[in-house]
């Protein structure tokens, strides 16, 4: 698994400056509410409902080659290594199509076709923009750099890891278990 993707990722992934970089590894902040215009795979969902979960996001577009060939993939091996976790309740999936480049092309028609071909099923979320803005709602409020980005967020929905780009995915994996195992306590 990680070969292939680290090979094929490190050549291919969009970016965007939107100021402020996003949170390292060993930095904590308060995951921001998301704002999504429309839902695939899901009635509805807010970060609120998710809170006691491990959550993980992945922040990508359709046309991004990174997303394709390391986010997609990594998302769908995650789910199966923790697929009891997911079926106990202990952690979400949940994918945002945070698009700030070719909207005339990443449409939500496309997206709904690109997520049954992919075997996505999992929520994905369409990013909201707001009148007059450049980039969605909630790229700005998480302070993505572009696609591929995932961020994992503890029980008690803080941001415990963001990452742009390609990381070492088994590091993801651990800090995962870490964080099913944590008890779920007060606001930190």
């Amino acid at each position: 698994m990680r070969t292939g993707i680290a090979a094929a990722f490190l050549t291919a992934f969009c970016i965007v400056a939107v100021g402020a970089p996003a949170q390292t590894a060993t930095e904590h902040r308060k995951a921001p509410e998301w704002a999504i215009s429309e839902w695939i795979n899901s009635p509805g969902l807010t970060l609120a409902d998710l809170r006691g979960k491990v959550v993980v996001i992945d922040f990508f577009q359709l046309w991004c080659p990174g997303c394709n060939k390391f986010s997609i993939p990594l998302m769908h091996h995650w789910e199966r290594i923790f697929e009891q976790e997911r079926k106990d309740g202990r952690i979400a999936f949940v994918s945002i199509h945070t698009v700030f480049e070719g909207h005339s092309y990443q449409r939500p028609k496309r997206l709904r076709t690109f997520v049954e071909e992919k075997n996505i099923t999992h929520p994905v979320g369409i990013d909201r923009h707001a009148d007059g803005r450049r980039l969605p709602i909630t790229m700005e409020r998480y302070r993505t750099r572009g696609t591929p980005e995932m961020a994992i967020i503890d029980k008690q929905g803080n941001i415990r890891f963001q990452q742009f780009g390609y990381f070492e995915p088994d590091h993801g994996e651990r800090l995962i278990r870490t964080l099913l195992a944590e008890e779920t306590g007060g606001d930190t």
